[in-house]
């Protein structure tokens, strides 16, 4: 019987835990947020700086910025007592986190091992894009501001893994590609097998994307005139899901 409340207590104890924990997450969101879709931008730097000064600079600001993430997810970690519950909802982040790790592995481009190496920078490509898509949910409450934040990040990575998988020589017209086929779902004009996967994706994502607003302008013609005889606000005040 002991046993049994012991038992009982624990869980109690670790729920609270994991409450203060995802309290600190909510409170950190906006800052967060900010570095996410900064730790983006740095990324696409790397991939494009030709300058060895300009692309050590940004080399350590990536690392900074990786290095504040992963102090702030063991800072919930532990405020959760590195529960099982806590690793069970948080377990792709860890992924994610050790993606960027993968640069190590350029060092192999001494053996000629380049399809490792790309598969490494996409890595850290993906790493930033889940990163700055959760920071754009963060910072944005407006279904339709966040969609176009989520769009723009949707096409610099896409744009991104192009590059870096070598689709395209050029990020130029990786970038080109990418947008257009993000938003009208035209068929991507390099040849391969990640491309014609990829922009299967993206049609799909431009149609999801074209159904959304048409729902929300929908909604607010529906609407109609509110109680005073005046039209509503336009963009209609909505949160994302």
């Amino acid at each position: 019987m002991a046993a049994s409340d012991d038992d009982a207590r624990r869980r109690v104890e670790e729920a609270e835990q994991l409450s203060i924990a995802e309290e600190l997450a909510r409170r950190l969101d906006r800052p967060m947020g900010v570095l996410g879709v900064l730790f983006l931008f740095v990324v696409l730097g790397q991939l494009l700086a030709e300058d060895p000064g300009l692309l050590a600079f940004l080399n350590v600001v990536g690392w900074l910025f990786w290095a504040v993430f992963v102090g702030e997810f063991l800072l919930r970690a532990y405020i959760a007592r590195f529960s099982a519950a806590f690793w069970k909802r948080n377990w792709w982040q860890v992924l994610f986190l050790l993606l960027p790790f993968l640069r190590f592995f350029r060092a192999l481009q001494a053996v000629r091992l380049i399809r490792l190496t790309r598969l490494a920078r996409a890595g850290s490509v993906l790493s930033a894009g889940v990163r700055g898509s959760r920071s754009a949910g963060r910072l944005l409450s407006s279904r339709i501001g966040w969609l176009a934040a989520l769009t723009g990040v949707v096409v610099l990575v896409s744009s991104q893994l192009l590059y870096v998988l070598g689709a395209y020589p050029d990020y130029g017209p990786a970038l080109s590609d990418a947008a257009m086929s993000t938003i009208t779902g035209r068929e991507l004009s390099a040849e391969g097998g990640f491309p014609r996967v990829l922009e299967v994706v993206l049609a799909a994502y431009s149609v999801g994307v074209f159904a959304t607003l048409a729902g929300s302008v929908g909604a607010y013609f529906l609407r109609g005139a509110d109680t005073s005889g005046q039209p509503p606000a336009w963009p209609p005040e909505e949160t994302r899901g």
